[in-house]
């Protein structure tokens, strides 16, 4: 229709062309020679008008049906309405509908990938069960013996007719630790119940106890580093000594950190430092500094209360030297 009307019309070719065949006639009356080029004109035009009604009779034969051209506005719309939504381009809307066309897939073929989902967790129950099993062997083993070696560490940090013990506890479900957890119970004194580390109320106990617990896995315990805040709180000279032995054979595998009041303590580390508040301008800082040598025995001294020539001999002899 559109090429039709353009060849026909007020303002068409053939209407234009009519106007150039009537200025090449008079140019011919000028110039007899362009006779050919008349002619072929002439012959354009025919052919033109010709086409012009062949393609009329072409668009009154044609037969629009409404509905087909309803639903190609209808298609037309929706795609734009897609490119809108998921777009900007026709690509993207295709790429769109891929996945949504594996999510609905993988959806609909929940029950197959369930049912695999289901063997492979019972795969993973059944290895977990054969570790924490082969756990609990291991456990049952080392529990009593670790008990032991702990117990025998806190008789040399004062606690003469202490009960230690390391009971496996069963859980209902195995879990990351296994079919059971590990609470150590601890009795300092004879006829006591033995409660959870944790329960204990006096924090000069519960740090030796740990201090024994350190000592007695020393071997197998990676922590760098480990620190002991006045660990040897209510505890006499001689347990003071004995914590201080302690730690520096913990020395030996880790570094070891240790606050104390206590120069039978002071006198086992391999470096020494002070701690001393001062107060400058209104304001009290603390000054950390290391001693060794005269000083150090003079820093004993000092924490052994003072005194003379016999305070200085006593912290020499702390020193060993």
């Amino acid at each position: 229709a559109a090429a039709a009307a353009a060849l026909g019309g007020d303002d068409g070719i053939l209407t234009r062309l009519s106007e150039v065949q009537r200025l090449v006639r008079d140019l011919e009356k000028l110039d007899p020679s362009i006779r050919e080029q008349t002619a072929s004109l002439e012959t354009a035009a025919l052919e033109l008008q010709d086409l012009e009604t062949h393609l009329a009779n072409y668009v009154e034969e044609l037969e629009i049906n409404p509905a087909e051209a309803a639903a190609l506005e209808e298609r037309v719309n929706l795609l734009e309405s897609l490119k809108r939504k998921y777009g900007p381009s026709l690509a993207d809307v295709l790429a769109r509908r891929e996945a949504a066309a594996a999510r609905l897939d993988s959806i609909e073929n929940r029950g197959e990938k369930l049912t695999t989902l289901d063997a492979e967790i019972a795969a993973c129950r059944a290895s977990l069960e054969a570790a924490a099993k082969t756990l609990t062997s291991v456990r049952r083993k080392a529990a009593p013996k670790l008990a032991r070696e702990i117990s025998s560490q806190l008789k040399d940090l004062g606690f003469k007719q202490s009960s230690f013990e390391a009971p496996l506890q069963a859980l209902s479900d195995p879990g990351p630790q296994g079919f059971e957890t590990i609470e150590f119970q601890f009795g300092p004194n004879p006829g006591e119940p033995l409660l959870p580390l944790r329960q204990i109320a006096s924090s000069g106990e519960i740090s030796r106890v740990m201090l024994a617990v350190k000592s007695a896995l020393a071997d197998q315990d990676a922590t760098p580093l480990m620190v002991f805040d006045e660990i040897d709180a209510n505890v006499g000279g001689e347990v003071a000594r004995a914590v201080g032995r302690k730690m520096a054979a913990l020395g030996t595998r880790h570094q070891v950190v240790a606050i104390t009041h206590f120069p039978q303590v002071a006198a086992t580390a391999s470096l020494h430092f002070v701690v001393e508040k001062e107060v400058s301008g209104g304001r009290t800082r603390s000054r950390l500094f290391p001693v060794s040598g005269e000083t150090r025995i003079q820093e004993l001294v000092r924490m052994l209360g003072g005194g003379g020539e016999q305070a200085r001999a006593m912290a020499a002899s702390l020193l060993n030297l």
